[in-house]
Formats: structure tokens, sequence, C-alpha cells
């Protein structure tokens, strides 16, 4: 109860009680149980108020209590992991530093440099600062050396993939092997087996050309070292995934102009034409052509290719295959605009009727493009059709508003006659394969071609 007393109970006015005068129903109405009951209730309010109050603090005191030793957690796990990173930092270091000086160990201790070739392989697939750690440590030099001075089919697998991995993402380390003299030492393998490398070394090698290939300053030294040869074959032999990668790499090679000329020494031309259809390499295989018709020497390569513009027509056909039709388009707009012979031979393969298509439902690309080879192949046709007087009475009566008029009208006409022309050949070069494949009698031609005339006029 004294405790009781110390509660800070703010003073209650309570019933009056009644003065002994008062009638014994006012007596009665305010009995004991009433009097104990206020003063219980008086008590407890203030009691519960103060108690309350009092848990409060402690609560509060226990909530920051508690985020301070949250906080003080935090940061304690923080400095116990970072500690963590840099020991494990330290111990990765120390581990490249064994393999580096394990690669420049004596030609006695081969085992031991062909184990660190295999640790590099592993340590550098997937690690960049790894890669950048080791060729500071000089590991590059050694796995190059070895190429040439391993003595069976593991050491030189361990090397080449080490390598490989080296210089994924890393143009330096590109750049550093191709100094060294990994290419000249990798075709030097090829050239000088007997037998020739099994399946494995040949796509270790056609992977290390492909990523060494990707650097600019690496495509001039790859493509006249003789690679390219070497690639055109593993392009025609290899198993799939080193086919992928050859493709992939004489693309990279291709993008350098002055490679072109070693591409068109061998028959990659007419073997990548033959090959397309195959949608899953058909698109790598356009890219390459477009690089390959960037200069002089592959346009006419391409277009002494035997069915070169039948085929690349009917890429033009592929709805279902955007980008290759945007660069097959491509090919036959250069063609288009640079050689003579180019167009006659568009012409006679029935390029008109695709591209007419192609203006209306293509891509903007592609619409831009074949707009712009009909306008190639219309300039052709009329060169022929526009007579000389007709520039003469252009000439001759500039200053009338009636000749201007009436030249104008000539040259829509010529336009109009150009185009209908445009399309019946299309229409009758279109007949024409529809015939030949029906196997129709030779009489069926000459009724189709009245019946494709009449068509357009």
């Amino acid at each position: 109860m004294a405790k009781c007393h110390r509660n800070n109970v703010d003073p209650l006015i309570l019933h009056r009680i009644p003065s002994a005068s008062s009638s014994s129903t006012s007596l009665n109405s305010f009995s004991r149980s009433t009097f104990r009951r206020l003063i219980l209730d008086a008590i407890s309010c203030g009691g519960s108020s103060r108690h309350q109050r009092e848990l409060q603090q402690d609560e509060d005191k226990t909530t920051i209590g508690g985020d301070d030793l949250a906080t003080k957690s935090e940061k304690l796990c923080d400095l116990l992991n970072l500690t963590k990173m840099e020991t494990k930092k330290e111990e990765t270091l120390e581990i490249l530093k064994r393999v580096a000086k394990d690669l420049q160990a004596e030609e006695t201790e081969r085992e031991k440099k062909v184990m660190a070739a295999s640790e590099v392989r592993l340590l550098a697939k997937d690690d960049a600062e790894a890669r950048v750690t080791l060729a500071m440590l000089g590991a590059i030099p050694p796995l190059v050396s070895m190429i040439d001075d391993s003595q069976n089919e593991d050491d030189l697998i361990a090397s080449l993939y080490a390598l490989l991995n080296l210089a994924i993402g890393n143009d330096a380390n590109k750049e550093a092997i191709v100094r060294g003299g990994a290419v000249h030492k990798m075709l030097k393998l090829i050239e000088s087996s007997k037998p020739p490398p099994n399946q494995a070394i040949s796509e270790a090698i056609v992977a290390n050309f492909l990523g060494l290939s990707a650097l600019d300053s690496n495509k001039p030294i790859i493509g006249s070292s003789g690679a390219i040869i070497f690639l055109a074959r593993a392009l025609k032999t290899s198993s799939s995934q080193a086919r992928e990668d050859a493709l992939r790499a004489l693309y990279n090679l291709s993008i350098h102009h002055q490679n072109v000329s070693f591409i068109l020494e061998t028959d990659l031309v007419p073997f990548l034409l033959n090959a397309l259809g195959d949608m899953e390499v058909s698109e790598r295989i356009l890219s390459v052509l477009t690089n390959v018709v960037s200069v002089s020497e592959g346009r006419k390569a391409v277009g002494e290719a035997v069915e070169a513009f039948p085929i690349l027509v009917d890429v033009l056909n592929w709805n279902d295959s955007e980008k290759c039709q945007e660069k097959a388009v491509y090919i036959l707009m250069l063609m288009a605009h640079k050689g003579y012979g180019g167009r006659r031979a568009m012409i006679e393969a029935g390029i008109e009727s695709s591209l007419l298509e192609l203006t209306l439902v293509g891509s903007p690309l592609v619409q831009r493009r074949a707009s712009r080879i009909l306008e190639s192949l219309r300039a052709v046709d009329k060169g022929k059709q526009v007579s000389a007087p007709i520039y003469g009475i252009t000439c001759s009566s500039s200053s009338s508003s009636l000749s201007r008029e009436r030249n104008r009208e000539i040259r829509m006409s010529d336009e109009r006659r150009a185009v209908q022309q445009l399309v019946q050949q299309s229409l009758q070069s279109n007949m024409k394969r529809i015939v030949k494949r029906a196997n129709f009698p030779q009489d069926f031609v000459t009724t189709s071609q009245h019946f494709t005339k009449s068509l357009t006029f």
C-alpha cells in the first residue's frame, strides 16, 4: 500500500457523503461497497497510467538498445565478410603466383607445366580479374611456347584452351597472344602434323582464331597469315560447333577489306551461296557476303558465281526472316548499283516481283533498299526507251511552260512504261519457272506469255 500512496493520482471529487440529517433513502443509496469501488477505481486508474508510462519507457529503451545492437551486429558482419574477402583474395593471388611460376618451370618439369596450364584454363574461365593478374604475372609467353613444344595432344589442348580463356573479353591479352606468335605457331602445327591434328585440337585452334579475330588490330595479321584457308576448310569438314566458330571468325576477318582478297583465293563464295537455306547459319553467311561485295573484286566474284542471283532473289521471299531479307537486298542493291551486267542477271532471275512485294510489305529498311534497286533496274530500260529528240525538244523549248508541261507528261509516261515493263517481265519470268517445274507442253508456254501480257496492257 505504501507504493500505492506514492502514485501521483490526481484528486478526485467523490460523491459527497450525506449528513446524519439526510433521509435514510439517500444514505442507503451510497453504500460501503459503492464507496470502496470508487476508491479502488481511482487508485487503479492512476496506478495503471503510471505503470503504462514506465512500461513504455522501458520498451523504448529496449528498442533503442536493440537497434544499436542490430547496427553493431551488421557492422561486425561487414567487417567479418570484408576480412574473409581479403583473405580469399590473398589466397587466390598466391595460387595465381604459384601457377605462373610453374608455367615458367624448366622443360624437364613438363608435368608441372601441363598441370599449371590446366589450372589457368579453369581459373581464367569465369574470372576477369584472374585473366588480368595471370597476364601481368607472365603466363602468356610460356603458354604460347607450349603450342609447338608439347609432346602429346593433352598438353596441346591444355595450352590452347588456357590461351582461349585468357583472351575472353580482354583485348590486351588478345593482342599479347598474337604478338607472342600464337597465330603462326597454330598454323605451323596444322601444316606440319602428319597425320593432321585430331578434331579436338582443330576445334581448339578454330575457337582461338574466333576469339583473337574479334580485335581489330589482329584482323590483318590473322588474315595475311593463311588462317583463312584453314578456316574455310574447317567450315566444310569440322563438327557443327567448329563450323559455327569458323564462320564467325571469317565474318570477323571479312570486316577488314584487305582480307576479302584472301577469302576470294578460296572457293568460299560459291560454297557460301550454295549453303544458303539453312536458317540457322544463313544470316551469318549473308553477313560475310555483305562484307565481300563491299569491294569490287568481291562483287565480281559474286556475280560470276553460278546461280548467285536466283539464290539471292529466293532469299527475298523468306518472309519469316527479316534479317536475312535485309542483308540479301543490301547485297543485291550494291550489285545493281555498281554493275550493269548484274542488273540484267537480276531481271532474268525474276527479281522485280519480289522487289515490288517488298516495297509494300517489307520492313522500312527493306522497302527503301528495294526501291533503290527498282530505280537502278528502271534506269537500264529507260536508257533504251528515251530517244534523243525528246531531250532536244526539252532543251529548245525550256522557256515555254507548254513545253515543260509536255516534257513532264513524257517523263511520267516513260516511268509508267518502265514500271509496266518490269511487272510484265517479272510475270513472264515467274510463269516460265512455274511451267518448267510443272512440265507443261511447249504450247502452254506461248499461251501463258500472251496471258501475262494481257495482265499488264
